[in-house]
């Protein structure tokens, strides 16, 4: 919590009665004892058997539903489809990770390559390009994990547009499957992650639906199936 901040009494109320509660909860659990001595139930579909066709074809779907762009493109026709989507929408000051491919970034654009930059460069940029780790079926939701062609965080915060390229073989069909590709990077130290589910949004009070509050307003994603 910032310096200075006052968060509204009902807030405080009712984060001190889910403390409470939660207390409460744990009074009979033993000092000693610790989360793998007790065995959980984990009976639910941890692998989705449906034809891959119908599990990309979910993906899309989920996606599109949080009102994001998806474009289906050939792995010889990325490149291309890249500079069209910028074209487009007139990004001149694109921002990319540092390991970007090189033949992803189109030409004749100022490309922001980070580390390096700054708030306000990210800011004032037309948007960001970026890769990803995982993309989920079940819940349209796409993770960053700071690997390969991802960069920090803050790139896919700060912009209001982000692209971001998803390949087929990325897609899995079930939440707890990417949980399980996640592991390693998950228990470690240092590696963010980030789950995307469509351009940023939120609603005030009255259920007024604002986007582009707290990262992206527009996501535009290219589903990349192999040659051949």
């Amino acid at each position: 919590m910032s310096a200075g901040f006052n968060p509204h009494p009902d807030a405080a109320m009712a984060r001190d009665s889910v403390l409470s509660r939660i207390r409460e909860c744990l009074s009979d659990v033993p000092t000693t004892e610790k989360p793998e001595d007790v065995p959980v139930p984990r009976d639910y579909r941890r692998v989705e058997t449906a034809p891959r066709s119908e599990i990309l074809e979910l993906f899309v779907e989920r996606v599109v539903d949080y009102k994001a762009i998806v474009t289906r493109v050939p792995l010889s026709a990325l490149p291309a489809a890249i500079a069209e989507k910028c074209a487009a929408r007139g990004v001149n000051r694109l921002v990319v990770p540092a390991d970007l491919p090189e033949n992803w970034a189109p030409k004749g654009l100022t490309l922001l390559r980070d580390p390096g930059l700054n708030i306000d460069q990210l800011e004032s940029s037309d948007g960001v390009l970026t890769g990803c780790a995982i993309g989920i079926a079940q819940t349209g939701t796409i993770v960053l994990d700071a690997g390969p062609a991802q960069g920090r965080r803050v790139l896919t915060l700060l912009p209001d547009y982000h692209l971001c390229v998803v390949n087929e073989d990325q897609v899995v069909g079930l939440v707890p499957e990417a949980v399980a590709k996640l592991g390693s990077v998950m228990s470690g130290p240092g590696r963010p992650v980030t789950l995307i589910s469509g351009p940023s949004a939120t609603s005030d009070i009255e259920l007024n639906r604002v986007e582009g509050v707290h990262g992206p307003r527009t996501l535009e994603v290219l589903l990349v199936r192999a040659d051949g």
